[in-house]
C-alpha cells in the first residue's frame, strides 16, 4: 500500500481519543480558521490541493440543525405560518458560500468534510489565489 492509502485507512479506522481532543480544541476555536496543512491529506490531494504557494486551507464551522424562518413581528401570523425550515444547501456548500465571503481575493478550488458532532459540521475548504505568480506560472 502507498502512503496515501494507509493515509485513507487511518482515516477510516480513528484512534477516538484522539478525535474526542480535536473536537474540543475546534469547538473552541473561531468559526472560519486558516490552517497551515489539511487535515485529510489525501481528500485534499484528489480534489486539487498542491503543497505549494498561492493555495490557502481553512476550516469553516457551520451549525447544525433545522433553521428557523425569522418571527412575524406586527400584524397577525397567518394559519400556514412555520417557523422551520427545510435546508435547500447541504452544509458543505454552506461553508464554501461563507469562506468565499470571507476571502474575496481567493476562489475556491473544493472542499471536503473533515468532521461533525451533535452541534457542528466541520469542512475543509480548498483556495487558490488566481493572482499569485506561481499559480499563474502553472500551466494546469
Amino acid at each position: 500500500m502507498g502512503l496515501f492509502k494507509h493515509l485513507a485507512h487511518a482515516w477510516n479506522n480513528p484512534d477516538k481519543d484522539l478525535w474526542k481532543q480535536r473536537l474540543i480544541q475546534w469547538r473552541q476555536e473561531p468559526v472560519t480558521i486558516r490552517i497551515d496543512h489539511p487535515t485529510r491529506l489525501d481528500r485534499a490531494r484528489i480534489l486539487g490541493y498542491k503543497a505549494k504557494q498561492g493555495f490557502v486551507m481553512v476550516r469553516e464551522r457551520v451549525l447544525r440543525g433545522g433553521h428557523h424562518r425569522p418571527t412575524i413581528r406586527s400584524g397577525r401570523s397567518s394559519k400556514h405560518f412555520h417557523r422551520r425550515l427545510s435546508l435547500r444547501k447541504n452544509y458543505q456548500l454552506i461553508a464554501e458560500e461563507r469562506v468565499q465571503r470571507a476571502y474575496k481575493n481567493l476562489v475556491v478550488l473544493n472542499s471536503y468534510p473533515v468532521a461533525k458532532d451533535g452541534n457542528f459540521y466541520w469542512s475543509e475548504v480548498i483556495l487558490v489565489d488566481p493572482e499569485h505568480p506561481v499559480i499563474k506560472a502553472d500551466k494546469r
